[in-house]
């Protein structure tokens, strides 16, 4: 018997955010861990291990799925997964452990406030590069655009998987896109993208809103993507964008929000992003 937690990451004042399944891993085949999120209702599923005491704090790895197989990363999974360790810790000060996944270690924190949680971490570096042509092309042909839609130019981002961002005009343009999944999905796998992040561009305070598609992963609409707004701030921070909260999830009715933020230190730049997270339900599988 595993507990699990449903954790909503990323919530707006209060309320929204995305659903995700937390539990402790256990001997568990990758073919019950890809079926955690249909029995529970969520897109993605995280599975804890604790290892120890790492950098002088607890330390655990993180395994993500969906219904379709493991991910490299998920952040808003790992909110979640930081929302629930918080709880379980107890107490009202900050909580910090050390998070291992697949390819990297990072930190991770979580901050007390009413009855949720302020969940950050560290998503690691950010490669970019320019994107056009038949790949440009592709994409935008599968979310049912024409290339003069596009506000400006749009790049391949990577914090361990590319994927598209892609600027449109405004908000209300993000609000009527209607993607064809199926040219989406066989765009992105053509071009080895996990999906397009489509944003509207940020506003002197670093509002923005974002709709992250990626049918190949079997998500054909995130309701809220940390680590592709990881991505944007990376790529915003050039033009002097150092803070930005990005709206997303209300075309299907979970109103979230990600916020991220740039500094430069010796080791050059340096991201943290984050969200609010509350624990809405907890059962038994």
């Amino acid at each position: 018997m595993s507990e699990v937690a449903i954790v909503e990451a990323c919530q707006r004042e209060g309320a929204g955010g995305s659903p995700t399944a937390v539990l402790d891993d256990a001997a568990f085949t990758d073919g019950e861990r890809r079926r955690v999120p249909t029995e529970w209702g969520t897109s993605h599923a995280v599975f804890l291990r604790a290892t120890g005491i790492e950098r002088h704090q607890p330390a655990y790895t993180l395994r993500f799925f969906t219904a379709e197989g493991e991910l490299p990363a998920c952040g808003h999974g790992t909110l979640a997964a930081l929302a629930v360790l918080a709880e379980r810790e107890g107490g009202d000060h900050d909580y910090r452990a050390t998070l291992r996944t697949a390819h990297r270690s990072f930190d991770g924190r979580a901050t007390r406030n009413g009855d949720g949680l302020t969940a950050s971490f560290d998503p690691g570096p950010v490669s970019l590069r320019s994107a056009g042509g038949p790949e440009l092309r592709a994409v935008v042909a599968g979310l049912g655009l024409t290339e003069n839609a596009v506000a400006a130019d749009a790049c391949v981002a990577s914090n361990g998987r590319p994927r598209l961002l892609l600027p449109l005009r405004s908000r209300a343009a993000l609000a009527e896109l209607t993607p064809d999944a199926t040219l989406l999905r066989a765009a992105c796998e053509r071009y080895g993208l996990l999906g397009c992040y489509a944003y509207s561009l940020p506003d002197r305070h670093g509002r923005a809103a974002a709709r992250m598609f990626a049918p190949s992963i079997g998500v054909p609409e995130d309701i809220a993507n940390a680590n592709s707004t990881a991505c944007l701030a990376a790529h915003v921070a050039g033009a002097g964008s150092r803070r930005l909260a990005v709206d997303m999830g209300d075309h299907l009715g979970r109103p979230s929000t990600v916020t991220a933020t740039v500094h430069r230190d010796r080791t050059g730049q340096r991201i943290r992003v984050g969200g609010q997270a509350a624990i809405v339900r907890v059962g038994v599988r």
